[in-house]
């Protein structure tokens, strides 16, 4: 009868713990204070590139045990630290007094051995171990699943850490059994250093603003609410870095950016997270032909940076990034996609549409305003914007922050970027006159009156700061975690985020009550 894996798993770990008592016992310090390495494994198999004899250069080299294969007196494993994996042959007559430790390590355990380069009869480098410590004992084995290589060559894992939900919620072993995933957010911290090097040569200044704040906005969304005890007051984590960093505009800086996170207490889905990484730059004297024109010059450089050339395959497209990019206008756009005309054709056309396309009549009721553009917006041209597009021009009633169209007021300045029907980017010939900013905070007002919760609050210290004068300028928000499940080919904004949003798992948090099964 075959034993249940929880079970066999605790018998797994019980048995960890009684090698670390025996550890203990024997006087071997189970968990290491440090150990000096003098190669990573990646720069072991580089030195020992030209080794053929059994005399290679001495290394010391330390990491996690993912393989071993004892054989009486000897044991071939493999060692994998953060640059790869190294194997190591390990003899009793050559450990001599260090071979009792050896019996009682484990698959997952951390060691640095020290030893010669040499190579086995098959031709892999390998190192001669004649030292061996161990740095830190893995009482849980991590789920790593079961190899096989066919016929042909290749190979098959089987089992291992498979749960989308257990990957996300352990990331710590999802990295550690999947070192490829590693690669993500190596490009992650690739992606960002760049765009700050191609911002800070273009004269921009990086500066911090506040995360928690008395009034949110620059945005429409739903904040997390919390309270300042001595101040007595609440305070709401930023929805966006737009409001502060304009205010720096105003202050004298003409180029500022800032990199960092922002909050949004809304639904989640493969690409919205309550915590995202948002780059926000605005420049002073510009328009948003010139925030295009900056991008064109950055993304370009920044993919081939990544991926060694400006086109890349994704979903079965081909995606050039080479520039000039699609220009699509979004009246004109919807218009010639399903012929309506959302200036002109009235919301109960739009409404029409809508439950044309499935939305529910109950739904598209109460909708109105820039809630019911957006949502025709997506429904007839969104998914159609698969190359690297600017969507430009949007209604006044959809970007209550963008300066009003120069040759039709009833529009904004504004693009959004956009790829494989995703929206990437946002941006603006920010609005600087504080009169209409005030009677755009005043309708805002009026939304949220009518129950709209996302609409932006009144900020009487914003309109001052334009009182003093803002110059014309050009500002725009690009999703960093969009923009890597893009560079990176992911399909969930999960899976480019270290730690996503998770429910607690019952017994590590605050109980999360249970919905009750459907039928009762």
């Amino acid at each position: 009868m075959s034993i249940d894996p929880l079970l066999e798993r605790g018998y797994v770990e019980e048995a960890r713990r009684e090698r670390r008592a025996a550890l203990e016992d024997a006087g071997i310090r189970p968990y290491g204070y440090r150990f000096a390495r003098s190669h990573s494994t990646a720069e072991a198999l580089e030195l020992g590139a030209g080794v053929t004899e059994d005399d290679g250069p001495a290394v010391r080299v330390a990491g996690r045990l993912v393989a071993w294969r004892g054989q009486g007196k000897t044991v071939f494993a493999h060692l994998e630290d953060a640059s790869g994996r190294l194997q190591l042959y390990l003899r009793r007559d050559a450990l001599e007094d260090a071979w009792p430790l050896v019996s009682l390590l484990d698959l997952d355990d951390h060691v640095g051995v020290t030893g010669r380069l040499f190579r086995t009869r098959t031709g892999e480098l390998t190192v001669r171990v004649t030292a061996v410590e161990l740095l830190a004992k893995s009482l849980r084995p991590l789920p790593r699943g079961k190899t096989e290589r066919l016929e042909d060559g290749t190979t098959v894992v089987h089992g291992g850490l498979v749960d989308p939900e257990v990957r996300y919620r352990q990331r710590y072993a999802d990295f550690a059994v999947h070192p490829e995933l590693r690669a993500v957010f190596r490009m992650r911290a690739r992606v960002i250093a760049f765009i700050r090097r191609f911002l800070d040569d273009a004269g921009f200044l990086e500066v911090e603003t506040p995360v928690l704040q008395p009034l949110y906005g620059g945005a429409a969304a739903r904040p997390f609410t919390t309270h300042h005890n001595t101040l007595d007051m609440p305070l709401y984590l930023r929805i966006a870095d737009e409001l502060y960093l304009k205010r720096l505009i105003v202050g004298g800086f003409e180029r500022v950016y800032e990199i960092g996170h922002d909050f949004r207490n809304e639904g989640m889905d493969r690409t919205h997270n309550p915590e995202f990484t948002m780059l926000e730059w605005y420049e002073a004297y510009a328009d948003y032909h010139d925030i295009m024109a900056r991008v064109e010059a950055l993304l370009p450089q920044l993919v081939e940076h990544c991926l060694g050339g400006v086109v890349m395959e994704r979903r079965g497209v081909t995606l050039d990034f080479a520039p000039p990019y699609n220009r699509v206008s979004f009246v004109e756009g919807i218009r010639e996609a399903v012929g309506l005309d959302v200036l002109t054709d009235g919301e109960p056309a739009m409404r029409t549409f809508l439950t044309g396309r499935g939305v529910s009549p109950d739904e598209a009721a109460v909708m109105a305003g820039g809630r019911l553009l957006d949502a025709v917006f997506q429904e007839a041209l969104e998914p159609l914007l698969v190359q690297p597009t600017f969507l430009m021009d949007y209604p006044r009633a959809l970007s209550p922050l963008a300066k009003p169209h120069r040759e039709d007021p009833r529009l904004t300045e504004r693009f959004e970027f956009f790829v494989l029907g995703k929206e990437i980017g946002n941006a603006f010939s920010e609005l600087n006159d504080p009169d209409d900013q005030r009677a755009r905070f005043e309708d805002q007002g009026s939304q949220r009156e009518a129950g709209d919760d996302e609409a932006q609050q009144f900020d009487a210290d914003y309109i001052r700061a334009l009182e003093y004068g803002m110059p014309p300028t050009g500002g725009i928000g690009i999703g960093i975690d969009r923009l890597v499940m893009l560079l990176a080919d992911c399909d969930s904004i999960r899976d480019v985020i270290l730690f996503p949003a998770m429910r607690p798992e019952r017994g590590t948090g605050p109980d999360v009550p249970t919905p009750a099964p459907e039928g009762g």
